[in-house]
């Protein structure tokens, strides 16, 4: 069986997803991630209109992220047993009345509940969406239009986000959300009707990998994840450790937002024309790369092409790593689990970071850390890479 062959899981024709499918994926998962890629805008809302300390405002974002993680628990079961369309209709009325209620919120501890409520349909969303970019044979394609989605909004959000917010405050956000996801209802019907158990079974990466190949995707996952998640957390203050104006990188960071794009969008017209192992190898070398550029206190043309390379690489080498993992995937369930696992290293990555940071006093050992944990995912999902051509 030739490589290609062995990365085309035999599915059922109601498995199989279609180029309506593939903008269903864009749509929910950029609208699903919105509220956590516009959150800095949201989080200066926040802090004007409800007096919030930087410790709620982390718990909001906190409340609704882990939210998104665990719905990750009761998906084990409704995923191979519900329709996944009626399951993205349901996932899609949790977050309209998750928004809804956010509007009505006047108290923290109420929006805080809300936003769990949008939480849990914005991760059930989530799942239905890898999975089935899952089930595509050009899945690294897919999973790159996946990452583009929700770049694409989460940019849109910046811009949008404040001039509404100085009129209308937080409710503008919560209704936007509400009023797309119910526009958009019709596309829950472009999803594969059902995630088969046995649509992998017989593809020669799930009979050599067996247990081994799926768990060490998931720490590879989790461990790019924790690189990502810490050094991307604190990169303004390393550029100001450095000595560069805020404002100015506040204006790389936004430059940088575009090379992500790009990145994604490369991921995407790749798709599968070249080995997976070599895209993989050529992201993470570059994130590599472009972290050492950031050690022993960047200049700033060091500091700006550290940023975009970084950037660009992360979210190239990010629909590879997913497509590695999934081709693993026998029962559906595989993906779900990287929901959590996503979920799990956003939140890890810049707690140990931080504790890095203050026990050090400076970036040198956490980007050191966050250098060897990245190295580490390479290690990690280089196998299951190999196991299949994109």
């Amino acid at each position: 069986m030739s490589a290609t062959t062995a990365d085309q899981p035999a599915v059922a024709p109601e498995t199989l997803i279609d180029r309506t499918a593939v903008v269903a994926i864009f749509v929910f998962a950029g609208i699903a991630a919105l509220t956590l890629l516009a959150a800095p805008v949201i989080a200066v809302q926040l802090g004007a209109q409800f007096s919030l300390t930087p410790s709620n405002i982390g718990l909001f974002f906190t409340t609704e992220l882990g939210a998104m993680s665990l719905a990750t628990i009761p998906s084990y079961w409704w995923l191979t047993r519900v329709e996944c369309r009626l399951a993205a209709r349901i996932g899609i009325a949790v977050m309209v009345i998750g928004n809804l209620l956010a509007c009505l919120a006047h108290a923290f501890p109420l929006l805080l509940a809300a936003r769990f409520v949008a939480g849990l349909g914005e991760g059930s969303l989530m799942i239905l969406c890898m999975t089935s970019a899952g089930m595509a044979p050009n899945k690294d394609r897919v999973f790159g239009i996946w990452v583009v989605g929700q770049l694409l909004l989460g940019a849109l959000g910046l811009v949008v986000l404040p001039p509404l917010f100085a009129r209308f405050g937080l409710a503008a956000l919560f209704v936007i959300v509400a009023a797309i996801m119910l526009a958009a209802t019709p596309l829950a019907g472009a999803l594969p009707r059902r995630i088969r158990p046995h649509a992998t079974a017989g593809s020669a990466p799930a009979r050599l990998g067996g247990r081994v190949l799926p768990a060490l995707g998931i720490l590879a996952v989790l461990a790019f994840y924790i690189s990502l998640g810490g050094v991307w957390t604190f990169i303004g203050r390393i550029a100001g450790d450095a000595g560069i104006a805020a404002g100015t990188s506040a204006q790389i960071l936004s430059v940088a937002t575009l090379f992500g794009i790009a990145g994604a969008l490369a991921a995407a017209f790749v798709g599968n024309r070249s080995q997976r192992w070599a895209m993989v190898t050529l992201g993470c070398g570059v994130m590599i790369v472009a972290l050492a550029m950031l050690l022993g206190g960047p200049t700033l043309l060091r500091f700006s092409v550290a940023a975009y390379a970084f950037k660009c690489a992360w979210t190239f080498v990010l629909p590879f790593i997913l497509a590695s993992v999934s081709q693993l995937d026998r029962s559906g369930r595989l993906m779900t689990t990287v929901n959590m696992t996503i979920g799990a290293g956003l939140a890890i990555g810049p707690g140990i970071a931080g504790a890095i940071i203050q026990a050090t006093g400076g970036f040198q050992q956490m980007l050191i850390a966050a250098l060897a944990t990245l190295i580490l995912a390479f290690v990690l999902i280089l196998p299951a890479a190999r196991a299949g051509r994109a």
